[in-house]
C-alpha cells in the first residue's frame, strides 16, 4: 500500500506549524529556515504563502485571536459582558501562552485579528464610555489579563509562581517581617481562576465607580469618560496595551 500523500503547503499550514514552535521554544526561535524544517520543505517555498518573518508573526496573531470563543449575551449589562470577554480571552491565553506574548506586541490589521478589540469597544461603548475612556478601559483589561497569564505560567515570579516553592516560614524574621511570617503559607498556595476572578471583580467595580464619577463630573481626577462628544474621530495609531490598532487597516 502507498503512503498516503502530503498534505500541500499553505498559509495554514505553515501559521499552525509556527504557533506550535512558539509555543514549544518561544517567539525567538522563529525563522523562515526553521519553520521550512519543521514542514520538511525548502526554505523559499514559504514565500509563495508568507512573504516574511513578519507577515508570519501577524499572521500567528490573527490564528490566536480568531480562537477566542465569545459567550457573552448581548443583552446582559455591561460588567457581564465584560467579565465573559475576559475570560475568553484568558482561555486562548492560557492555551497559547507564548503566542499570547506575539499577540500583544503585534500591529493588528486583518479583521480576525480587530474582531476581540471591535466587541470589546462596542461594550463598552453601549455602556456610555465615550472613545477615549473605553480606550483606557480596554488597555486596562488587557494589561490585567496578560499580567495575570505571565505569573499563572511562571514568566513573572509574583509571590510564589507556578512550579516555583513559596516563601519559607522558617526562614523570615518575624520581627522583621511580621506580616510575611504569618501569611507565608498562604503566600505559596494559589489557586489562578479564582484569584484571576476576584482581580476582574475588583477592577470592573472601579472602572463602574469612576465610570459614575465621570458621568457626574468628566473633569473630577481619574474619571473614565463617558458620554461621547459628536463629531470626535480618533486619528492615527491606537495602542491598546500593547495591541496597536491603525485606523483603516483592517481587510
Amino acid at each position: 500500500m502507498g503512503s498516503m500523500p502530503a498534505e500541500p503547503l499553505s498559509r495554514t499550514r505553515i501559521i499552525a506549524a509556527a504557533v506550535d514552535l512558539i509555543e514549544r521554544e518561544g517567539a525567538d526561535a522563529v525563522s523562515m529556515r526553521r519553520i521550512a524544517a519543521d514542514l520538511g520543505v525548502g526554505v523559499m517555498s514559504l514565500y509563495n504563502h508568507v512573504p516574511s518573518k513578519d507577515a508570519l508573526l501577524d499572521g500567528v496573531a490573527e490564528a490566536v485571536l480568531s480562537r477566542i470563543e465569545f459567550t457573552d449575551d448581548s443583552g446582559a449589562e455591561w460588567p457581564d459582558r465584560v467579565r465573559m470577554q475576559a475570560l475568553a480571552f484568558r482561555k486562548i491565553a492560557h492555551d497559547h501562552p507564548r503566542c499570547t506574548m506575539v499577540v500583544v506586541s503585534r500591529q493588528l490589521r486583518s479583521a480576525a485579528g480587530l474582531r476581540p478589540v471591535e466587541r470589546a469597544l462596542a461594550t463598552l461603548r453601549q455602556a456610555g464610555f465615550d472613545g477615549p475612556g473605553a480606550v483606557r478601559a480596554l488597555r486596562v483589561f488587557v494589561a490585567y489579563i496578560v499580567g495575570s497569564l505571565l505569573r499563572e505560567v511562571g514568566v513573572a515570579p509574583a509571590f510564589a509562581p507556578a512550579g516555583c516553592p513559596g516563601v519559607e516560614a522558617e526562614s523570615i524574621d518575624p520581627l522583621l517581617f511580621p506580616q510575611v511570617s504569618e501569611l507565608a503559607a498562604q503566600m505559596g498556595e494559589c489557586d489562578h481562576q479564582a484569584e484571576f476572578a476576584f482581580g476582574l471583580d475588583l477592577l470592573i467595580q472601579a472602572i463602574a465607580v469612576r465610570r459614575q464619577e465621570g458621568a457626574r463630573d468628566p473633569k473630577a481626577p481619574g474619571a473614565v469618560g463617558v458620554l461621547p462628544s459628536p463629531g470626535h474621530s480618533p486619528s492615527g495609531s491606537v495602542p491598546v496595551a500593547g495591541l496597536e490598532v491603525t485606523p483603516g487597516s483592517a481587510r
